[in-house]
């Protein structure tokens, strides 16, 4: 099991002014999303593909990718979203800016997948290709809990990227990232996986689990670009960096392909993503420090939200903190050990046992509260 780490990263997508202005780096994630459309006809999907043949080149990479890469630049009202942005609209004054990202070819019925936050807001999305080529985009759906977006065009002849599983990337494996970084389009950068199991947050605050951490150059506008291995499919899409600079400094994260295949194929399907909810947020209480506590291994609850599943399950949060090596954790409350008999040891595996879920079921949960187990059944919400 890799080591699980939350990360506090900026969202790699850049606004910028309207036409011919210059670039800046805004890292800032409006609340709220588009309008979803419900997109009712049949698609074929993108394909997922264990990354077993021998490696390219990264010249072949390029050269069979670029045509399926896009530049998406979504026009954003200011006052649509809350935000502030760092320039007027066109001809310096009319508060909107164009939010510049990238994407890339789902399937071959005009679907394009990139990040939530790229578009987020958006009163117009537009999708430039490599050879010029521009359309005007609909927005399919959106789900700021994964940061994961799909857009729809009217095009013919489009090639789709393929996904790799990414339950079979590794630490050490090669990576290469293609994007448009500050507007600059098919810009190829390089590197290794630094890391897996990665912890990020979505644009709404909600943890993304098993993220894919990379060295390769990510900077202000990669957002919803492919991250291909040395086979040429696609493990991940870029979307967030870790700097002090506010650039690349060497640390960016990539949203797994096979959580990306889950979420677009949804919104695909409905326009929307339907989110189990049990109603509690938890901390981790690692063995390492479990016994200090007084506490089991398991995802301690620190607040439960009233009416929920686990509100009406008789979960109960913490009644204070103790302090083990810098670190304070919960005590005093419920701590989930287990869910439907398969056991929980971190609060990514209770998000984990309730994502595998949908709203409505009913989970059985074994929860510890000091050296006393108790199980309860509780039955999932919708987030």
């Amino acid at each position: 099991m890799p080591r699980r780490s939350r990360i506090a990263a900026a969202f790699a997508a850049v606004a910028v002014a309207g036409a011919g202005a210059g670039a800046a780096a805004y890292d800032a994630v409006s609340g709220g999303s588009p309008a979803a459309t419900t997109m009712a006809s049949a698609v074929s999907p993108a394909r997922i593909v264990n990354s077993t043949a021998g490696a390219l080149s990264v010249n072949t990479i390029y050269d069979d990718s670029i045509g399926s890469i896009v530049e998406i630049q979504a026009t954003t009202s200011a006052a649509s979203n809350g935000q502030t942005f760092p320039f007027g609209g066109p001809n310096g004054g009319d508060g909107s800016s164009i939010a510049q990202g990238t994407g890339f070819v789902y399937d071959n019925t005009g679907h394009i997948v990139t990040n939530e936050h790229v578009i987020s807001g958006a009163t117009s999305v537009k999708v430039v290709f490599h050879d010029g080529s521009t359309r005007t985009a609909t927005v399919v759906g959106s789900d700021p809990s994964t940061d994961v977006a799909v857009l729809k065009v009217d095009a013919t002849g489009l090639q789709p990227l393929t996904l790799a599983d990414s339950d079979g990337v590794a630490v050490g494996d090669g990576v290469v990232a293609i994007g448009s970084p500050y507007g600059l389009d098919g810009t190829v950068t390089t590197g290794i996986v630094s890391a897996t199991g990665r912890e990020i947050d979505a644009p709404d605050g909600t943890p993304i689990d098993g993220a894919i951490q990379t060295d390769a150059a990510i900077n202000h506008g990669n957002s919803g670009g492919p991250l291909f291995d040395l086979t040429g499919k696609v493990i991940g899409i870029t979307s967030q960096i870790q700097s002090d600079s506010g650039v690349n400094d060497g640390i960016g994260f990539a949203i797994s392909s096979n959580l990306v295949k889950s979420i677009a194929d949804q919104l695909i399907a409905s326009g929307k993503v339907a989110h189990p909810l049990l109603g509690v947020n938890v901390q981790t209480i690692p063995a390492s420090v479990a016994s200090t506590l007084g506490e089991h291994v398991g995802a301690a609850i620190t607040k439960v939200q009233s009416g929920s599943g686990g509100d009406k399950a008789g979960l109960k949060a913490s009644t204070g903190t103790t302090r083990v090596g810098g670190t304070a954790y919960a005590t005093g409350g419920d701590v989930i050990a287990a869910v439907d008999g398969t056991s929980v040891a971190s609060a990514a595996d209770l998000r984990a046992a309730i994502a595998a879920h949908a709203p409505g079921d009913t989970v059985t949960l074994t929860v510890w509260k000091g050296t006393s187990s108790r199980t309860v059944q509780a039955t999932l919400g919708t987030r």
